[in-house]
């Protein structure tokens, strides 16, 4: 059978970074009072003339660097962001004309923080059934640029930055044994908007809005929900959690990235973390994580992940894939 393998993975975070003593000179906090309940040192913060297509290009040619392909092969680009340009046309137009990309498929998804699993599920669909035969999937995200910086609850947690993976089709026996991606489960619950979402938007008050939201709440809903979705997806792919090489999860918080470990019985050490220096990128932590695991090593072609993440929506869902 037909898999969607990844073969080239890259991430870009824009050259400014902000500790949490730089915040605390414009927002009530500590750097203490960060780490204590976040695990976040720093996050990176885009340049005023950076937006999310320019962030993205770069995480894309790192990834088409890595692959050993050029922009001239690549036929469908799907951009997870819940930050893009404009509103429209979509981010991946963008990315397509900045990268020289011939004519071919290319938009965005929408899924908040889960946006990155939901676009490579949505990239398998093409993929697999021979629509794609060289995909770019990027998340990318200027968070920073929906902060309420009065806000110490939310404004603390967030950063920006961009990853990308290329997919090629690739011959699979059809077990888990195969590289590529071997398994979803995707989930949505409309009720619980009010936990996390943004204030703002085209069809309602005309404006971008800040970023909402009720810590705790989304807490408790993320380890108990991400622990399901991930559970599913093992299934779905025919693997046992124990199996399991990396568990890169999304970055949102260091406590909520414990909590889920430890549900699910996966020990720490196999936790891919990037919370402390990257923040909550939104659609762009998973790979970005990704990427920093296979810069130092860690992660290797052959070995099985669990990827997974929750947003607002809220939404939330996670991937198996042997790289």
């Amino acid at each position: 059978m037909i898999r969607s393998v990844v073969t080239g993975v890259g991430g870009y975070l824009p050259e400014e970074i902000l500790t949490n003593a730089d915040l605390a000179r414009f927002v009530d906090t500590s750097d203490e009072w960060i780490r204590e309940r976040t695990g976040i040192r720093q996050r990176h913060r885009a340049a005023p003339d950076q937006a999310a297509s320019d962030l993205a290009v770069e995480a894309a040619r790192k990834a088409l660097e890595a692959a050993g392909r050029s922009a001239a092969e690549v036929d469908l680009i799907i951009v997870a962001t819940t930050t893009p340009d404009l509103t429209f046309p979509a981010v991946a137009t963008i990315v397509q004309r900045k990268l020289g990309c011939p004519v071919g498929v290319a938009f965005d998804v929408q899924a908040v923080c889960s946006g990155f699993v939901y676009a490579l599920s949505t990239a398998d669909g093409f993929v697999a059934r021979g629509r794609s035969k060289c995909a770019l999937v990027i998340g990318a995200e200027t968070m920073t640029r929906l902060m309420d910086w009065s806000d110490r609850g939310t404004s603390v947690l967030f950063g920006d930055g961009a990853g990308a993976v290329v997919i090629e089709p690739g011959e699979g026996r059809g077990d888990a044994s195969d590289r590529g991606l071997l398994g979803f489960a995707l989930r949505a619950d409309g009720t619980k908007q009010d936990l996390l979402y943004v204030d703002g938007g085209v069809s309602t008050n005309g404006q971008i809005g800040h970023l909402r939201m009720q810590g705790n709440q989304v807490f408790r809903h993320a380890v108990i929900n991400i622990s399901e979705a991930v559970t599913a997806a093992a299934e779905d792919a025919g693997v046992g959690i124990p199996d399991v090489d990396w568990f890169i999860p999304h970055q949102a918080n260091q406590r909520i990235l414990n909590g889920v470990a430890s549900r699910l019985g996966l020990d720490e050490s196999k936790v891919i973390s990037t919370v402390a220096e990257h923040a909550n990128t939104s659609a762009a932590s998973i790979p970005l994580a990704l990427a920093q695991g296979i810069a130092d090593g860690r992660v290797r072609r052959g070995q099985l992940l669990l990827l997974e993440a929750m947003g607002g929506g809220l939404t939330w869902g996670a991937c198996a894939l042997r790289l």
